[in-house]
C-alpha cells in the first residue's frame, strides 16, 4: 500500500497497513480484500495465490484466469509472485455511486483440476469530494413584515462521499438578523432554514449578503459555500402556509402518466389578491423531478408525467412553493417525499459461460460444463431468484456463491442414445406474478470407442456348389458399429486356423472393407462337405473393439464323378468278368451281381443298371435288375444257347449330366455235372459274409424309401444334424453307421475316397462306411453286406 503526504512513523504505518488491508475467507473458495479508492497503480491488494493455496507454477496463461465481471482491468494479478494489485484508477463514486457498500467481485478459474474461486475486493471511501451546493448564490426575498422566528428553507449541500465523509455540518456568517436552523439527523428530509431573529427594516437595510458554509466529517475536512442574497420586501405581510411542512406519500413504480400523487393545500391569511395562492416547484428542484412530475399551479395536485422506476430511484424529495399574488408576493414552503414502491417488473438476467464442450461420453460425474450467473434488478422478494434445469437431463446445478452456479455432470452419458442435449436453465424470481428468464446451453456429447461391431446374427449358413471358379464371391458379411467416425470404421479379417493339414486362408479370404467372402480355389464336395470358420470385425478406435461371426459353408454336390465298378476275384484286369453257369438252372436264377459305387451323393450317386445287347445277337436269356445290378436268367437254358454268353452291363447315375460306366460279364454255360461247387450266387465285386446283412436289411429298405420320397428334406436335415454334432475340438463327431443300401428302388452309395466331408477340425482323413446289397430279391430275410468302416464319421442311411 502506497500512502501520500508527509513522513509517517513506522509503527503508525504498520497500524495503517493493518487497517487498510483485511483479508479473510468467507465459506469455501471465498476471499475478501479491502482497499481505499484512488489507490495508485501497483498498490498491493493481497497475496491471492497464497491465500487460495495455489502454487506459482499454476499461474500461467491458459491454466489461470481472472474474470473481473464487468469491472474492466481495475485489478490484475502478477503471475510472477501471485500478488493482486491495483492496475488502474478506482473511483468509488463512479463505481458504486452513493451506495453504502462497494466492492469488486472477481472470479478466479484454475484448470487441472478445474477450480473456481470468488474474491471480493471492498473499495473504501476516502474524503475526496467537497460538499457542493446546487448553486453558488441563492436569492431570498423576505418582506419586512415577516414575524420573528419565521423560517426560510435552504437547499442543503450534497457530498458524493459516504459515511462520515459525507456527514455535513453548517455554519452561517455572523449577522444580527438570521440564525441557521439545522434539522437533527433523523429529520434529514427537512431542509435547512434561515430563522428570523430580529425584525427587518427595509429602510435600514434593503439587502443583505450572508455566506453559508458546509463542512464534511472527513480528514482533512473539505468545505463548500453558497452566498445568500437577501432582499427585504415591503407591504404584503402574510405568506401562504401549507397544512404540513412535510408530506410523505408511497407511489408504486410504473404507474401510468396522469396518476395523482398527492394534492397539497396552503392558506394565506391575507385578503384579495394577497390571499390568492399559486403552487409551483421550488426554483431549486432538479430537472429529473420536473421530467417525472407535474404541479398544477391552481389545484395543488402533483401528477405523474414520466416513467417512475424503483431501480432508478427509490425516493423523490420534491420542494414546493405556495406564492400569493400580493406585491411583493409572499411564499410558503413545504416538502413532498415520494417513496417509490418496488414492483416485480424486472425479469432475472442469466449469463452463461461454457468451459468444456463437447463433453466426452465417458466423462466423470461432477465435471463442470458451464458457469452461470444470474441477477435481478428488483429488490426484496422480487429480487430473490431460484434456478432450475429442464427435466430428464444428466446435469445439475450446483450453487457456488450467492447467485452463481456451476452446471455439472450428474449421471453417465451415452452418445449412442443421445448425442446432444439442449439444456435450458430457468431463473425465476419470487415476485407476484413471478417473472422468469431462460438460457439454453447446447451440450454436444463426444464419442468414445465403447461399442464393438455387431453382426445381425451370430451364425450364417452358406450353400456353395462344388467346382466353383477360383476367387468366386460366395457371401458378404456386414457388421454395424454404433459409434461414430473412426470408432465406427469396420474392417474384416479371417480368424485363422487349420482345416486338416491346410490353413483356412488357403480355402477362403475376406475383403477387409466390404466384408465379401471369396473362395480361393474350387471346392470339392467329395473332399469337404462343410467348411466352418469365423470372420472377425474390428473397428478403428483406440483401443480397437471387435466381434466374430461364424460361417458354415456347405459344399453342394455336382455330378462330377462317374460310377466306379468294384473289382471281382474272378475278373480280369481289362474289366471283363468270367462266370460259370449250369444249363440246368431254373428261370430267375441269379447268375452274378454287378457292384458299382459313385463318389457323388444324393441323386448323383443313385445308380441304375441296364443290359445292353450286342449288334446282331439274338434275344439274350439274361436280364439285369434295374437298381440291384443282379444278373439273372429269364428262362430255362437249352442247347440252342451258346456256351459263352457275352453280357454288356451299363451302369448310370441320375445326375445332370448323366454319367455312365460299362462292364462285360462272360458267362460260360456248362453241363450240370461240370459246374463247380460254389455258392448259388456270385457277384462282380468283393464278397463278404452273408449273415451280417440279415438283421440290417429291413432298416435299409425303410431308409432308402424315405430318402427317395423326401430326398431334399433328408439332405438338409442330415447336414444340420452333422453340423450340430461336430465337436468343438475340431475332430469329427460320432454318429450312427451310414449304409449304402440296395433294394428294388436302387442303390445309394458313397465313395471310398471321400475325405473330411463334414469335418471342420484337424483330424486325419479316413475312408467312409459303405454297405452293399447282394443280388437278392428285396426281402428282409435275404441280404448280402459288404462293409468298410470309417473311424472319422458314421451316418445312418
Amino acid at each position: 500500500m502506497l500512502c501520500s503526504g508527509g513522513a509517517v512513523p513506522e509503527d503508525q504505518l504498520l497500524v495503517l497497513s493493518l487497517l487498510l488491508i483485511t483479508v479473510w475467507e468467507v465459506g469455501s473458495g471465498q476471499l475478501h480484500y479491502s482497499i481505499p479508492e484512488e489507490a495508485k497503480h501497483g498498490t498491493f491488494v493481497g497475496r491471492i495465490a497464497q491465500d487460495l493455496g495455489l502454487e506459482l507454477p499454476e499461474l500461467v496463461p491458459g491454466l489461470f484466469q481472472l474474470d473481473s465481471k464487468g469491472f474492466g482491468d481495475l485489478l490484475e494479478v502478477n503471475l510472477q509472485n501471485g500478488i493482486l494489485f491495483v492496475n488502474s484508477r478506482i473511483d468509488r463514486e463512479e463505481l458504486c455511486g452513493r451506495s453504502a457498500e462497494c466492492s469488486i467481485h472477481l472470479e478466479v478459474i484454475v484448470d487441472r483440476p478445474l477450480q473456481v474461486f470468488h474474491v471480493e475486493v471492498e473499495v473504501r471511501d476516502i474524503n475526496d469530494n467537497p460538499p457542493m451546493f446546487p448553486a453558488t448564490q441563492k436569492a431570498l426575498f423576505i418582506p419586512e413584515s415577516r414575524l420573528l422566528d419565521s423560517r426560510f428553507p435552504l437547499e442543503g449541500a450534497s457530498d458524493a462521499d459516504v459515511g462520515s465523509n459525507a456527514l455535513l455540518t453548517y455554519r452561517l456568517s455572523t449577522n444580527e438578523h438570521f440564525s441557521l436552523d439545522v434539522p437533527p439527523n433523523h429529520e434529514q428530509v427537512k431542509p435547512l432554514g434561515l430563522v428570523l431573529r430580529k425584525p427587518l427594516d427595509r429602510e435600514e437595510a434593503a439587502e443583505m449578503r450572508l455566506l453559508l458554509t458546509a463542512t464534511d466529517g472527513g480528514k482533512p475536512e473539505l468545505t463548500g459555500t453558497v452566498q445568500l442574497l437577501i432582499t427585504v420586501l415591503d407591504v404584503n405581510d402574510n405568506a401562504p402556509v401549507f397544512d404540513r411542512s412535510l408530506y410523505t406519500v408511497k407511489l408504486p413504480e410504473n404507474v401510468p402518466n396522469g396518476t395523482l400523487v398527492i394534492k397539497v393545500n396552503a392558506s394565506d391569511l391575507d385578503e384579495g389578491v394577497n390571499g390568492d395562492v399559486m403552487y409551483s416547484f421550488s426554483s431549486d428542484v432538479s430537472s429529473d423531478i420536473k421530467s417525472k412530475f407535474h404541479m398544477d399551479s391552481v389545484s395543488g395536485e402533483i401528477t405523474v408525467i414520466g416513467m417512475i422506476d424503483f431501480e432508478e430511484s427509490k425516493a423523490y424529495k420534491i420542494p414546493l412553493e405556495a406564492r400569493d399574488k400580493g406585491l411583493p408576493p409572499l411564499i410558503g414552503h413545504c416538502t413532498v417525499l415520494v417513496e417509490v414502491v418496488d414492483a416485480n417488473d424486472n425479469a432475472p438476467q442469466l449469463n452463461v459461460k461454457t468451459l468444456w464442450l463437447p463433453v466426452k461420453e465417458d466423462a466423470q460425474l461432477g465435471k463442470i460444463i458451464a458457469l452461470i450467473s444470474v441477477i435481478d434488478l428488483d429488490s426484496g422478494v422480487n429480487g430473490q431468484v431460484t434456478c432450475s434445469l429442464t427435466n430428464h437431463v444428466p446435469f445439475k446445478l450446483v450453487s457456488t456463491f450467492k447467485n452463481y452456479y456451476s452446471l455439472v455432470l450428474d449421471s453417465a452419458l451415452d452418445r449412442e442414445t443421445i448425442s446432444n442435449y439442449d439444456v435450458v436453465v430457468t431463473a425465476r424470481d419470487r415476485g407476484s406474478p413471478s417473472l422468469l428468464a431462460t438460457a439454453s446451453v447446447s451440450v454436444e456429447v463426444a464419442d468414445v470407442n465403447d461399442n464393438a461391431p455387431a453382426f445381425a446374427q451370430p451364425e450364417y449358413m452358406v450353400f456353395v456348389k462344388e467346382n466353383n471358379p477360383p476367387g468366386a464371391h460366395i457371401f458378404t458379411v456386414s457388421a454395424v458399429d454404433a459409434d461414430a467416425q473412426e470408432n465406427a470404421l469396420v474392417s474384416y479379417s479371417l480368424v485363422e486356423r487349420r482345416v486338416g493339414e491346410r490353413l483356412l486362408s488357403s480355402y477362403v479370404s475376406v475383403h477387409a472393407e466390404s466384408g465379401k467372402v471369396f473362395a480361393l480355389q474350387p471346392l470339392d464336395h467329395e473332399e469337404l462337405e462343410l467348411l466352418q470358420f469365423q470372420v472377425s470385425a474390428r473397428d478403428a478406435g483406440v483401443p480397437a473393439l471387435g466381434s466374430n461371426v461364424t460361417l458354415q459353408v456347405f459344399v453342394l454336390d455336382e455330378n462330377d464323378n462317374v460310377p466306379m465298378l468294384l473289382g471281382s476275384g474272378t475278373g480280369g484286369s481289362d474289366g471283363v468278368f468270367n462266370q460259370l453257369l449250369s444249363r440246368s438252372v431254373d428261370p430267375g436264377h441269379v447268375v452274378a451281381k454287378v457292384r458299382a459305387v459313385d463318389a457323388d451323393s444324393g441323386y448323383n450317386a443313385w445308380l441304375s443298371y441296364e443290359l445292353l445287347s450286342w449288334p446282331g445277337s439274338m434275344r439274350s436269356p439274361f436280364r439285369v435288375g434295374l437298381y440291384t445290378g443282379e444278373i439273372s436268367t429269364t428262362r430255362s437254358l437249352d442247347e440252342t444257347d451258346g456256351t459263352r454268353q457275352r453280357l454288356l452291363v451299363l451302369v448310370k447315375d441320375h445326375g445332370e449330366p448323366q454319367l455312365t460306366a460299362t462292364v462285360t460279364v462272360l458267362v460260360s454255360l456248362v453241363e450240370s455235372g461240370q459246374a463247380p461247387k460254389t455258392s448259388s450266387r456270385s457277384s462282380v465285386g468283393v464278397s463278404v459274409p452273408e449273415p451280417s446283412l440279415v438283421d440290417v436289411n429291413v432298416y435299409l429298405i425303410i431308409a432308402i424309401c424315405a430318402v427317395s420320397s423326401l430326398l431334399v428334406l433328408t439332405l438338409l436335415l442330415y447336414t444340420a444334424l452333422r453340423c450340430s454334432a461336430t465337436p468343438t475340438g475340431g475332430a469329427c463327431g460320432s454318429g450312427k453307421p451310414m449304409l449304402v443300401c440296395s433294394s428294388a428302388v436302387g442303390t445309394w452309395s458313397y465313395s471310398q475316397q471321400r475325405r473330411q466331408r463334414v469335418c471342420s477340425g484337424e483330424g486325419t482323413p479316413k475312408t467312409d462306411l459303405m454297405a452293399f446289397s447282394p443280388g437278392l430279391p428285396p426281402c428282409p430275410r435275404s441280404a448280402e453286406l459288404s462293409v468298410s468302416l470309417d473311424s472319422c464319421e458314421k451316418v445312418s442311411c
